[in-house]
């Protein structure tokens, strides 16, 4: 496997869900988390069914946030593997992790028969 390639794969993927949680949500340099952020437009509204919608709307960001951070996770744990020579080895059993698996997902940090555990 061409880890150079896999990296340039994982760091276009990190850049990109990078800006989907722009859109979402804000970084806390503080806590070092991403904070889902209310629609702006909709911030302006003022009546019981607006209010509503704002709280729809953050409950989907939220929901968001939360998958889109848990992909950019192993994305970097998948870059920091590749810097310190250990990607492509199951976090379970230590074994290789399939070429084919790798290829669906870059930053699959499991091999087939762990990837549900």
């Amino acid at each position: 496997m061409n880890t150079t390639k896999t990296k340039e794969i994982l760091l276009a993927e990190q850049t990109l869900l990078e800006g989907e949680l722009g859109n979402i949500a804000r970084f806390n340099t503080e806590t070092n988390q991403w904070e889902a952020t209310p629609d702006t437009d909709l911030m302006n509204m003022s009546d019981d069914n607006d209010a509503a919608d704002r709280f729809e709307d953050f409950e989907e960001r939220t929901s968001m946030l939360k998958t889109l951070q848990a992909r950019l996770t192993d994305i970097k744990e998948a870059i920091a593997k590749i810097d310190a020579s250990s990607y492509g080895k199951c976090e379970v059993c230590g074994k290789t992790i399939e070429s084919d698996r790798l290829e669906a997902n870059p930053a699959a940090p499991t091999c087939k028969e762990h990837m549900n555990g």
